[in-house]
């Protein structure tokens, strides 16, 4: 298809001066959301979008194929709080999954909190919970249309009633009890403008204390920071309820601080443990007056340290467990001993050792893939974890602690035969010579022709490690006679802080020259050609696509941006945009705001160049990375695309940045997005 009539989208005479640079932007009236213009923009293009979409032959059966394969039992790690188990459990096509608490493992389940009755079209998600110590009481966390604004409530277990609690104005919070089981600590920020809360800047977070059956505005303020409009508070209560841990964050940079305060003394004041921004601390436990941390200082992978607080000079820190040759992700105390979860080569490996830091034992996994769960506490000799890779669907096992053994506690049935299909990892150089790792997946008998259809996905920032992961959407791509690539960009978590700091500020190019890399290297070695790659990405990973097709236009035929950061110059003045100015740097610093001016998606866009076959992917209520990204992006590159190929944008409604999205959504997106794919590769069916 071609000759596609765009809708107009207005060019005014706004610009920037930055640095003695003029810059225009005449499509910022796209940033208001509410207006009646945008909202007619909005409308306009939908109708091609759709309209388009809408004469796909192959969308309706994608669409029947994706609900078939994802309507199988879907199982949460289990965990126990009190004498209670909880776990969420989703029947198939359930938009939201339901979480369920039974008294003994083999016991009745009762649904607990079933969001999907919460709202008609399931826009409405459970975003956090917390159980208090005791397992009575229940705080959880309520989202709407994706937004991360929630809304805390508490909920009585045992009888599944709510009480008169009602908390709001939270975001990026969770909830933690005291030992006590009467309130709770959470952070919120000041209440917003109703009209502009989806897009204005969050600054000057606040850490409260809530008590039971009270109401909000009696919340206790335990910590707030008047004169560092930057910092937010994540508060903590250790297991033995006797301290609060307050991790400082300033942005998304991994770096934080540590302050603590004694809950034994009612008037104890608050302590800082660590008051420099030097690296990243995440508390593990504490033995008395012996903290352990995970920490990246001086270990860019990772070591385990013990701080006395009666002692606390840096001079006495103890190293527990030293930095290995793996990545350290998370640590938790189970049966007197540490349970560590290790990144070897993006793939999971899970390591047991005594308190005094002596391996003990590798937990072994059912083969290469993803664990996580290991939760618990610190006396428990049982916990459970989740193992999945990109054959294999999320299964859920029992780890006795004790003896070493894994058992199978819940397996989903799907119907595929996973013996069908091939995962490897292959190893290929970057433009400067690194070397980066990239699985690729696709059914066993795959000819290396150089005509297979592929979809190269990449992320490749803010520490975010891309582990193998099962999905339905990938296995319905592979069915087409797809292939699946994944490479673990510069800017992941995936080789520890050094690997992340690579892909950052000034070192952001390395991450659009590795994904480059890997597309080139799948031509070269046949797995695929230019007119049959796609690539895909979303949030940081639509920057990356956005990059990538606007340097290198003729190496992909497609090109999935999903939620992306587009506009480099504007990011900081929205929501929680300006957190990123640690990853991206900030378009305020002349040196910082040459690199991101020099890989900008929307400030790159060449008039009369023939981009690949583009479908933008946003929502209107995306208020983490606000959908003027994605709507001044299709706008200009409308504008100036040379060929024949479609640039669409497409707009959910009702749905934010994608967390907490419904099932019933998430297939619909899926299947517009492979339909767009088929057409455009040219897919034989």
């Amino acid at each position: 298809m071609s000759n596609f009539n765009y809708p107009l989208s207005k060019e005014t005479e706004e610009r920037d001066r930055f640095f003695n640079i003029e810059i225009k932007d005449p499509y910022r009236w796209l940033e208001n959301p509410d207006s009646d213009e945008t909202k007619a923009w909005v409308e306009a293009q939908n109708e091609v979008t759709f309209g388009y979409l809408s004469q796909l032959e192959i969308r309706e059966k994608l669409k029947d194929r994706i609900t078939q394969l994802w309507n199988y039992e879907k199982f949460g790690i289990p965990f126990k709080e009190g004498n209670r188990y909880f776990y969420f459990k989703n029947d198939g096509l359930q938009n939201q999954s339901v979480l369920y608490t039974l008294e003994s493992l083999d016991g009745e389940p009762k649904v607990l909190l079933d969001p999907n009755k919460l709202s008609a079209d399931g826009t409405v998600a459970l975003s956090s919970l917390a159980i208090s110590d005791d397992g009575k009481s229940m705080a959880y966390g309520l989202s709407t249309a994706g937004s991360d604004w929630i809304e805390y409530k508490v909920r009585d277990v045992e009888t599944g009633k709510d009480l008169v609690d009602h908390l709001k104005w939270i975001k990026f919070s969770g909830a933690s009890w005291t030992k006590d089981n009467q309130g709770f600590f959470y952070s919120r920020y000041d209440e917003p403008n109703e009209k502009t809360k989806l897009e204005e800047v969050n600054y000057y977070q606040k850490l409260y204390y809530h008590r039971l059956g009270t109401e909000q505005s009696e919340d206790i303020l335990i910590y707030h920071r008047p004169d560092q409009k930057e910092w937010g508070f994540s508060g903590s209560v250790t297991e033995d309820g006797r301290y609060l841990v307050i991790s400082v964050w300033r942005g998304t940079d991994p770096k934080n601080l540590i302050f603590y305060k004694d809950l034994q003394e009612p008037l104890s004041e608050i302590i800082e443990l660590i008051n420099e921004f030097e690296a990243n601390y995440d508390l593990i436990d504490h033995d008395d007056s012996i903290f352990w941390f995970r920490t990246d200082l001086d270990a860019p992978k990772g070591k385990i340290i013990a701080i006395d607080i009666n002692s606390p000079d840096k001079n006495n820190w103890q190293e527990i467990i030293p930095e290995a040759e793996e990545t350290l992700g998370g640590i938790a105390t189970l049966n007197n001993q540490f349970v560590a979860d290790y990144l070897k080569d993006a793939r999971s490996q899970v390591k047991i050792f005594s308190l005094d830091g002596t391996f003990i034992r590798e937990v072994d996994l059912p083969g290469i893939g993803s664990a996580g769960g290991f939760n618990g506490k610190r006396t428990d000799t049982e916990t459970f974890y989740a193992f999945t890779s990109f054959t294999t669907p999320a299964t859920i096992y029992r780890y006795d602690l004790v003896t070493g053994k894994s058992t199978i506690f819940r397996q989903p049935t799907v119907d595929f035969n996973p013996n069908d299909y091939v995962t490897k990892q292959v190893f290929y150089p970057s433009k400067d010579g690194t070397n980066i790792p990239m699985f690729i997946t696709h059914k066993k008998d795959l000819q290396l022709n150089g005509n297979n259809p592929t979809c190269l996905y990449g992320y490749g920032g803010f520490s975010v490690s891309l582990t193998p992961n099962f999905s339905i959407a990938n296995l319905v791509w592979m069915e087409l006679g797809g292939i699946y690539a994944v490479p673990n960009l510069r800017g992941g978590g995936e080789y520890g802080e050094e690997w992340h700091q690579a892909g950052t500020k000034e070192n952001k190019q390395n991450v659009f020259d590795d994904f480059i890399a890997a597309a080139e290297w799948l031509i070269t070695n046949k797995y695929t050609s230019s007119s049959k790659l796609a690539i895909a990405g979303g949030s940081n990973g639509g920057l990356l696509v956005g990059a990538c097709m606007t340097q290198r236009p003729d190496l992909f035929a497609a090109a999935l941006p999903a939620v992306g950061v587009m506009d480099m110059l504007r990011f900081h003045k929205f929501t929680i945009g300006w957190a990123w100015c640690s990853e991206y740097g900030s378009p305020e610093n002349e040196s910082e705001f040459k690199t991101l001016y020099s890989y900008s998606p929307l400030h790159n866009l060449k008039s009369g160049t023939k981009y690949p076959a583009t479908m933008i992917t946003t929502a209107d209520h995306d208020d983490r990375v606000v959908p003027a990204h994605s709507f001044k992006f299709a706008a200009a590159l409308q504008a100036a695309h040379a060929g024949d190929n479609p640039v669409l944008i497409r707009i959910e409604t009702k749905a934010g940045h994608g967390a907490g999205k419904p099932t019933a959504k998430i297939i619909e997106e899926i299947a517009d997005q492979w339909a767009f794919l088929v057409d455009n590769l040219k897919v034989e069916t």
